[in-house]
């Protein structure tokens, strides 16, 4: 069998579709338009939909044909190569941005890491590796400040429509970057012997987390937490540390998940109303901040993680024996005569 040779232009097409991740049909469609272009340009013609332009693929030659016949006119390749420069490396720069696109539309949903490349406005443009990334006021974490060149982990929020085109929103305050970074610190969640069940987050302020295992032999929680807390206290770092994160077991029982779900609040009593879907919880007088959280962070963020809208009231604890008699001491002692009384005494024993 033959060997078969490139040509310079044939290698030249392949390097830049490789390098670049493009088809090398959509390199020769580009090429086609921008000679297109450069005929309009130095020629001028109405009729462009009825020219055709055939490229050699092997050697790059060019010719420009009307109705059957080669129109080319003498010495346009030196022309339509300079003038089509421009327009070809625009449309590859295009081809380019739309491969890095389509590649991130995959990852939508996942954590990436990137660093905070400029300020924009309110917007910060982090450079996530083969592109540029937008974080808007909205999607991010207020207990943060960020500064240049700082390397963060972001989570993959969508990519829309703008005036400059199509933009890739990543964000620093979705609840997605929990889960993405619990499923990158603890190997039970990313192999799905854990699973998490659902994720209510405050960024910069708290975030609660409901685990299941449907294996026996897997803790959901203390696979989460990791020994000494080193799994947890992973992700809370990459929260910019201040963020507390707590994890709760996931239970089919309502009324025992959203008692998990006040957690760190004790001794809690919960009544459902299922058709207003309300939760009526009775908690202790010396558990009731506990309950709520600072600011009702605590209660919301459980109301958010259950899916019950909670309703959350004091309950007099009863005492026990010994309370009350330490309660009895502790008040003052009181006889049939008053204080004046007893002086009054005193004073006749001495007279």
């Amino acid at each position: 069998m033959p060997a078969i040779v490139r040509s310079e232009f044939s290698l030249a097409l392949n390097q830049v579709a490789t390098e670049r991740g493009i088809d090398p049909a959509v390199v020769l469609e580009t090429i086609k338009a921008a000679i297109l272009a450069a005929y309009r340009k130095d020629y001028g013609s109405d009729e462009l939909e009825l020219l055709i332009v055939d490229i050699n693929p092997d050697n790059g030659e060019a010719k420009i044909v009307k109705d059957g016949k080669d129109i080319t006119p003498p010495g346009f390749g030196r022309i339509a190569a300079q003038t089509a420069k421009q327009v070809i490396l625009q449309r590859i720069r295009e081809a380019e941005k739309q491969a890095v696109l389509s590649d991130f539309q995959t990852r939508v949903g996942s954590i990436v890491t990137g660093m905070v490349l400029r300020f924009d406005g309110q917007n910060i443009i982090i450079d996530i590796g083969k592109a540029q990334a937008v974080m808007p006021p909205q999607e991010q974490n207020p207990g943060e400040r960020y500064r240049l060149n700082q390397r963060l982990t972001f989570y993959i929020e969508g990519i829309r429509e703008s005036a400059r085109g199509n933009e890739i929103i990543v964000s620093r305050a979705h609840k997605g970057l929990v889960e993405g970074l619990f499923k990158r610190e603890v190997p039970e969640v990313a192999q799905g012997a854990v699973e998490l069940r659902a994720v209510a987050r405050e960024a910069g302020g708290r975030t609660k987390v409901a685990v299941f295992s449907g294996q026996s032999a897997v803790d959901p929680v203390g696979s989460c937490v990791g020994q000494k807390g080193v799994r947890v206290q992973a992700v809370i770092n990459e929260l910019g540390g201040n963020e507390k994160v707590d994890i709760i077991q996931w239970n089919d029982d309502v009324k025992i998940f959203i008692a998990s779900a006040l957690a760190p609040a004790k001794e809690i009593d919960v009544t459902l109303d299922e058709e207003k879907k309300t939760a009526t919880v009775l908690v202790p007088e010396d558990q009731l901040s506990l309950a709520i959280g600072r600011d009702g962070n605590n209660v919301r963020l459980a109301a958010k993680l259950t899916g019950w809208k909670i309703d959350i009231q004091g309950k007099a604890v009863p005492k026990t024996e010994g309370e009350e008699k330490a309660q009895e001491d502790e008040q003052p002692k009181t006889d049939d005569a008053s204080p004046k009384d007893v002086s009054e005494v005193k004073s006749e024993e001495v007279g």
